[in-house]
């Protein structure tokens, strides 16, 4: 396959570009220097690209006319200190790329690249979406829109006919490629709740209503959501995130926030579970307290187009052979790819990326990655693209 050819001839390249980039993370909607070196790179390359999009994502341009496919890769960063002691550590104090964005934005240049240099590529427009802003718990804007979002906006999806993208996946050896069709992402939403009390001395606490009294059934209410409220067989998961109440030991406050995510695979679920959850909070009142709730809508669950999959699959065998095509099953994570493909017909893998023995989980400060794995992803996002203009003809 000429795309692996080329590809592994970029490796050099592909390991520098993600180095650069993994040395200046850039939250969400903050990015700058990463859309500037997309954008050096892109003029390099001869590709026509246009910035900003969507705030701050960049999208360039490789042939014209119909079909047009896209090719997603998110550049954002997390608030995370890194704890790695390598060359390429990041410079920036409490935050890093802890989720491989920087490998996905070097692969996808890497991809461009191969692309801007086969003339004989069937006809049509691949369209490069580098978008800020996928981690949304992070870094949603003031009308809550995440990257994917305000990229679809400024009309980057306009006339698509597929898109595709990937994600590294640190726990997955290098040269195992994971693809499945339908749901692979859940639904994800926000809870926060704020449980009123009566605040009064802790050594008296009859003359006042204790919102962490009040918290406990609240906690306990959610929890039976999932055993006692739903059928054993909806896939879903509501899970506390953090919880603030209080300064001083002898003062009971006089309430209590507490916020979490809701996840799940089917839309009639997720009303349910809003249901449910604000009957969780109500317990409050029959102690003598209240409830606050507010619920954000997130991302739509995630899924996987049969026929986008399909060729996605048959392109990645050429690559990794036979034996290492696997499915990853759904998973309860999220991603705001899945605002693109409810839209349009679409379908991510996921590239195994594993560094060694040592557990690097995402979003961790010890996450990292196996660029080994980069040329593989760059040849099936530049082969993929072109079998789906065939496809879509």
């Amino acid at each position: 396959m000429r795309e692996l050819d080329q590809a592994q001839e970029l490796q050099p390249l592909l390991s520098a570009w993600r180095r650069e980039i993994h040395q200046y993370p850039e939250i969400g909607f903050t990015e700058e220097r990463t859309p500037a070196f997309v954008c050096e790179r892109l003029k390099e390359f001869g590709i026509p690209h246009e910035r900003p999009v969507g705030r701050n994502g960049v999208v360039g341009t490789i042939g014209q006319g119909s079909p047009v496919v896209g090719i997603r890769a998110d550049m954002d960063a997390l608030p995370i200190q890194e704890a790695n002691d390598v060359e390429y550590a990041s410079q920036r104090p409490g935050i890093m790329h802890a989720c491989g964005h920087d490998a996905h934005t070097a692969i996808l240049l890497g991809a461009a690249h191969i692309l801007q240099q086969h003339p004989d590529r069937p006809p049509g427009e691949i369209r490069l979406l580098f978008q800020p802003c996928e981690e949304g718990s992070v870094c949603r804007d003031d009308e809550g829109y995440t990257g994917a979002g305000r990229m679809m906006q400024d009309g980057a999806l306009r006339q698509m006919d597929a898109v595709i993208a990937l994600h590294v996946s640190s726990d997955v050896p290098v040269g195992i490629v994971k693809i499945d069709d339908g749901p692979i992402h859940a639904s994800s939403d926000t809870f926060r709740g704020r449980i009123l009390g009566e605040g009064c001395h802790g050594a008296h606490p009859d003359t006042g209503v204790d919102p962490i009294y009040l918290l406990a059934h609240v906690i306990h209410a959610i929890q039976a959501i999932r055993s006692r409220r739903l059928a054993p067989t909806a896939a879903s998961v509501v899970s506390i995130g953090s919880v603030q109440a209080g300064n001083a030991a002898n003062v009971i406050p006089d309430s209590v926030v507490l916020s979490g995510t809701i996840r799940s695979y089917d839309e009639a679920v997720r009303a349910q579970l809003h249901e449910e959850l604000a009957r969780a909070f109500a317990v409050t009142r029959a102690y003598g307290g209240d409830y606050e709730l507010d619920i954000i809508h997130g991302n739509p669950v995630g899924i996987n187009d049969a026929q986008v999959a399909s060729t996605l699959r048959r392109v990645a065998r050429d690559v990794v052979g036979e034996s290492g095509i696997q499915t990853a099953g759904p998973t309860m994570g999220a991603e705001d790819f899945s605002l693109m493909t409810r839209d349009i017909p679409g379908a991510m893998f996921r590239l195994g990326a594993k560094l060694d023995e040592v557990h690097r989980p995402h979003h961790s400060p010890i996450f990292d990655i196996n660029e080994d794995s980069f040329p593989l992803g760059a040849a099936i996002l530049a082969g993929a693209a072109q079998e789906l203009l065939r496809d879509f003809a």
